[in-house]
């Protein structure tokens, strides 16, 4: 059974839990990390299917840093992933399936991680490791969810999932919300490489989850103007869709952004001489956001079949992998985990079982006997399962995956057995993962004793009234046709501090629209303020923002130019309770567009 509500602060918890978390904040002294185990740097891309790769066989890309990752290590050719985004990443720094975890989806506050789960941050940095985060995080913004409270001492990115505008976007820093400087991926990479050199003489653990080639397709201009009239000559099969030819001409130029950056990561590792003291791993989270080449694999992201979750995955460490390996063992995202912790000589002691296997043995070594093992892939309640031969799809259906990768023929008239064998074990990982599964009550906290900062975003928020999102892909919406004093937004909250908070509303506005009324409340407590220009100066308008890189027609929101409005402080109580924001007065024709609240405790 998987146990969605639990504690949020400091109520007790499994002895041994409480230990791991005292030796994380509280280290002894003296038991600072050998410094001669191996540095480590985790890149994972969004979105990149596994034909997205020069090394993978498409030449109408070309990432010779990636490809050179499995030229100096191993490459697996069968490494798999979740259909989506939070629960790759749940998967990842747990070492167990998301569901186990409390990561039920990618938005609303299903995509967290529960408090009583270990990453693996918290591992490397109960061990003396330097540990940071740069990129997406997507399980978790609200601290204890924040990837400051699971391990990372330094994080710099945005924790929601998709995200509105690449260039010079809002940010956070360690919680608190700063511009960023130039396209994302690049600046994501400068903010590594800064932390890299400045503990090059220390053990460093750095996560560098990038959020591209995710949609909105926003590229810079060079990388543009080499695919922007360029002739493709593989093309996505026509049973999961129709190709948009200027998608893929967007999505593999993201690519090859990404390409020069892990390059910059490279360059970086080999001028402090770190190459063989560093492990280099790159993956994605999942199959390709658009029908693309991917080789023949059935599916795109969201499908729990061969092209939805097949990962690129390499991983380098000089003198330690053998240039040029190649494994064919099936493997997977929750391996990483026990993995890394073993190339690491790291104690790996976790209040939970690890689904996980370590991989170190198929990575060192040159023959070994490596179990027949059984890989489940879900989401939305859609269940496949794979061994090394077969794959049983989430219709029932049987294919052999050494003959047949593609899944063009079905087994299951034929191979009874197989097919009744797999079905059990579906069965029962079902039951034990899925079955019991509660509703998701957890509260958005706020006011951790721990952290100056809360975000509260439109995301998080449900609207009462007219109120309408402005898409309806929450991670990066915001809230309009806020026109009537009957309407507001709210969330539901647990105030883990009382006290005094400082609120800072992200809005936009057209300039006769100003002079709303709003007011705040939560229990007894209630702030009022005014909508007005900001009073930087800075132009106030609805602008779209970088409207000009979009090379297709997006789906999502386009960002608007949210300005930060000083609205004043109120007092919250401890306890849960809603927020909600209503207007008291509209004297135009809205409100405003609101995208979040900053809480910032005093």
């Amino acid at each position: 059974m998987v146990n969605l509500h639990f504690p949020y602060c400091l109520r007790p918890k499994k002895f041994v839990a409480i230990l791991f978390f005292l030796a994380i904040i509280c280290p002894v002294s003296g038991a600072k990390a050998d410094k001669k185990r191996p540095n480590i740097i985790l890149i994972m891309s969004d979105d990149q299917g596994w034909g997205d790769l020069s090394i993978n066989g498409n030449p109408d890309v070309q990432t010779p840093h990636i490809d050179q990752i499995a030229a100096n290590g191993a490459r697996f050719d069968n490494f798999y992933v979740s259909p989506v985004c939070s629960p790759t990443r749940a998967e990842l720094l747990t070492g167990r399936y998301h569901p186990r975890t409390g990561v039920y989806s990618t938005s609303e506050g299903g995509e967290r991680i529960n408090l009583d789960e270990t990453t693996m941050a918290e591992i490397f940095r109960a061990s003396g490791y330097q540990t940071a985060a740069f990129g997406k995080w997507h399980n978790g913004m609200q601290y204890p969810y924040h990837p400051n409270a699971r391990g990372f001492q330094e994080f710099y990115g945005f924790c929601s999932g998709h995200w509105g505008n690449y260039f010079s976007p809002l940010l956070e820093h360690n919680g608190k919300i700063v511009q960023g400087e130039g396209f994302i991926i690049d600046d994501l990479t400068n903010k590594a490489i800064d932390f890299i050199e400045q503990n090059s003489t220390e053990p460093f653990f750095v996560y560098l989850p990038y959020n591209t080639p995710h949609s909105p397709m926003q590229v810079p201009d060079a990388e543009w103007g080499r695919f922007k009239e360029k002739e493709l000559t593989l093309h996505g099969e026509s049973r999961n869709g129709q190709e948009d030819l200027n998608f893929t001409r967007a999505a593999l130029a993201l690519c090859e952004n990404i390409d020069k950056n892990v390059g910059r990561i490279q360059q970086t590792v080999d001028r402090l001489n770190l190459g063989e003291h560093t492990i280099i791993i790159y993956l994605s989270d999942n199959g390709p956001n658009a029908v693309r080449w991917n080789n023949g694999l059935k599916g795109i992201k969201g499908s729990t079949n061969e092209g939805g979750v097949k990962s690129p995955m390499l991983i380098q460490w000089l003198g330690k992998i053998d240039a040029g390996k190649r494994i064919l063992q099936r493997a997977a995202a929750i391996d990483l985990l026990p993995t890394l912790a073993e190339l690491a000589s790291l104690d790996l002691h976790t209040p939970k079982p690890l689904d996980g296997l370590s991989l170190a043995p198929l990575l060192l070594t040159e023959t070994i006997k490596w179990p027949d093992r059984l890989l489940f892939t879900h989401w939305n309640g859609r269940v496949a399962v794979r061994n090394q031969q077969y794959f049983l799809d989430d219709e029932g259906q049987l294919y052999d995956l050494l003959l047949d990768p593609g899944q063009t023929r079905s087994l299951t008239p034929n191979h009874t057995a197989v097919t009744r064998a797999l079905k059990d074990t579906l069965y029962a990982w079902k039951n034990e993962l899925l079955k019991d599964m509660p509703q998701d009550i957890r509260p958005f906290p706020v006011g951790h004793p721990n952290f100056k900062y809360t975000q509260l975003p439109a995301r998080d928020a449900k609207s009462q009234g007219g109120i309408i999102r402005s898409s309806r892909h929450p991670n990066s919406s915001y809230f309009t046709n806020w026109t009537h004093i009957n309407d507001a937004i709210s969330w539901d909250i647990e105030v883990l501090s009382a006290g005094d908070y400082e609120v800072t509303v992200y809005y936009s506005s057209l300039p006769q629209d100003l002079g709303a009324t709003m007011e705040l409340s939560a229990g007894q407590s209630t702030l009022s303020f005014e909508v007005e220009a900001p009073r930087n100066g800075l132009p106030i308008n609805n602008d779209i923002l970088n409207k000009r890189y979009d090379r297709v027609e997006r789906k999502e929101s386009y960002e608007l130019d949210f300005k930060p409005l000083n609205a004043g402080t109120i007092h919250l109580a401890k306890g849960r309770t809603q927020l909600l924001l209503k207007a008291l007065n509209i004297p135009h024709e809205k409100a405003m567009e609101f995208r979040l609240i900053n809480l910032t405790r005093k």
